[in-house]
């Protein structure tokens, strides 16, 4: 009887614990273990395998208690009961020893999820404040654009109600309109009738050969001057200009009104106007009246400027084949005119003139032959007024 209870006691122990099973369980693959022993097995364990014959499992098997061996292992221990009951004194306390683990287990799984929901809750009310900011830096930016949106519209109100006042003042901005149109008339008709007595003015200006520079070639009436290029022994006078290419009319004048013409055709540089008789004639000069010049000047056969303290480009029509000069010492002033469209070119108005004035002239450089055109003071036709 012995040696029987014996052989099944080896049939009923667990291969992992070596000892009766407690609670048997069965793996897929037929073998049996205590399941305390495989499932701590499984846990310790990367791969879930029997621990056996190594069989491996895709998954964990579902255990379930095997109640045939089981019941076998009560049967047993009733058979040997003062084997069993030291066994079973063993396996309670194990199993107590477990169920305390399973219980601290589950206390710590409890404590994990609970920190986890607090610091899930945590995450929420994070992201829930950054998502409020966000919202809020949207609404101001919304509202801005709605603010510079409404702005533009007042903007075009105003603007369409402008027009419409405009709209509205249209009768009167049109008797504005032909009354400007009316003065611009009188206006070109009394420059008709200045430049036609203005030619009553005429005065037969000479060249003065002590004056000219020594490069500048003279007719021998006085009234061309060019640039010759070369050098001519002259006497150094004071009142000839060096190194400017300039020379002054014979006669000065230091009242009343005087008016020449000067044919500046072919040329693509000149200066041209009038001097006050003290100027300095030795070095280089600046045109302006500041310094006792009172010119208008051509440059690169199309730039048109006024010597006034500041050069002003001047925007002509035609290009002048002739211009007029005309002085009123009196009355400060000094105009340019285009002969032959009969058109004002400039003036210099308000000045105050306390010294002889003499007629400027300077045919510039020959600039490789394009500039060799003269200066020529032409004879000026007295025109009747038209009735």
């Amino acid at each position: 009887m012995s040696s029987s209870i014996s052989s099944l006691s080896e049939e009923i122990q667990c291969s992992i614990c070596r000892d009766v099973f407690i609670d048997p369980v069965s793996t897929p693959c037929g073998h049996n273990f205590c399941k305390i022993c495989l499932n701590k097995y499984w846990d310790n364990s990367q791969t879930c395998s029997c621990p056996y014959c190594q069989e491996t499992f895709k998954q964990r098997p579902d255990l379930k208690i095997n109640t045939t061996l089981r019941e076998l292992v009560d049967h047993y221990k009733k058979k040997s009961p003062e084997k069993t009951t030291e066994k079973d004194m063993q396996l309670m306390i194990q199993n107590r020893i477990k169920k305390i683990q399973d219980i601290k287990h589950s206390a710590e799984v409890r404590k994990s999820g609970e920190d986890l929901f607090t610091d899930l809750i945590r995450s929420i009310q994070r992201h829930q404040t950054e998502l409020l900011e966000v919202m809020e830096e949207q609404q101001k930016a919304a509202e801005k654009q709605e603010q510079v949106l409404i702005e533009e519209l007042e903007q075009e109100i105003t603007e369409l109600k402008m027009r419409n006042t405009e709209l509205e003042n249209w009768p009167e901005i049109s008797m504005k309109t032909h009354e400007s149109l009316e003065t611009l008339r009188r206006a070109l008709t009394q420059l008709k009738d200045t430049i036609d007595e203005k030619l009553t003015q005429t005065v037969d200006v000479t060249l003065d050969p002590d004056t000219a520079h020594p490069k500048l070639i003279l007719s021998d009436d006085g009234k061309q001057v060019r640039h010759g290029d070369i050098r001519q022994k002259l006497p150094n006078k004071p009142e000839r200009f060096d190194p400017c290419p300039c020379v002054l009319g014979k006669e000065g004048f230091s009242s009343g009104r005087f008016y020449f013409e000067v044919q500046v055709k072919g040329k693509t540089d000149w200066d041209l106007g009038v001097a006050r008789e003290s100027i300095n004639r030795k070095g280089m000069i600046t045109l302006r009246p500041s310094n006792g010049y009172w010119t208008v000047i051509l440059r690169n056969g199309d730039e048109y400027k006024t010597c006034e303290n500041r050069h002003v480009t001047l925007s002509l029509r035609v290009k002048p084949q002739r211009v007029g000069v005309f002085v009123d010492y009196e009355e400060g002033l000094v105009s340019f005119y285009d002969v032959e469209s009969s058109s004002h070119i400039y003036s210099f108005t308000a000045q105050s003139f306390t010294e002889k004035l003499y007629p400027y002239f300077c045919p510039c450089n020959n600039d490789g032959s394009k500039n060799s055109s003269p200066l020529i003071i032409t004879p000026v036709a007295i025109r009747g007024r038209k009735s």
